[in-house]
């Protein structure tokens, strides 16, 4: 028979370890999905979304106030076989959703898109926004050779939150909807 202390502090890790892996679990839901590379006439554009980014305390949290940002990294690379691969471009793309309780709606910002933010009510339509890039120039084509291979890299992360320093006794959970997509590869010849 253990004693209770003993019992109740290896109860007490399980909860941690399972909460710990939980969080990581719905961590692992967020992914990159309907990347598209293609060009205008000028320019080398990507497409893409991420699919599994918002949980429901996310949402919540959101709902109630608290701001939060999705950033996005596009690396373009001319691969050189047994050389090292020369980067071409290194983007970071940040989305930026705060509510307004008052006025009820969602302020999206965009750093790519040069506008000011986004207003809207509903929430499925900001959710949208913070988690689509359409047509985003990563480099104009004269910087690419005909024929040469070329790849793409592309992720997505939720940024850190800061809150004020007495919230974060009270909000230590937030942590637990962090994410971070895995690194997704496209190769092409232009």
């Amino acid at each position: 028979m253990q004693p209770c202390g003993q019992r109740i502090t290896g109860f007490l890790a399980l909860s941690i370890l399972c909460i710990s892996f939980h969080g990581l679990a719905m961590a692992r839901d967020a992914q990159l999905t309907n990347i598209i590379v293609t060009n205008t006439r000028d320019d080398l554009l990507v497409y893409l979304s991420v699919e599994g980014a918002f949980t429901p305390k996310m949402e919540e949290a959101v709902k109630n106030g608290v701001p939060a940002s999705f950033s996005f990294f596009v690396n373009l690379y001319r691969t050189r076989g047994m050389w090292f691969d020369k980067e071409l471009a290194d983007l970071t793309i940040t989305h930026t959703i705060k509510y307004n309780s008052l006025k009820k709606e969602y302020a999206v910002s965009r750093s790519w898109d040069s506008g000011s933010p986004v207003v809207v009510q509903s929430f499925g339509t900001a959710k949208k926004l913070m988690t689509e890039i359409d047509s985003l120039k990563v480099v104009p084509l004269e910087l690419l050779k005909k024929g040469d291979r070329y790849q793409i890299q592309a992720k997505a992360k939720l940024s850190r939150i800061t809150l004020p320093y007495y919230l974060h006794y009270v909000l230590f959970f937030l942590s637990l909807w962090d994410f971070e997509t895995d690194w997704y590869t496209i190769d092409f010849i232009y």
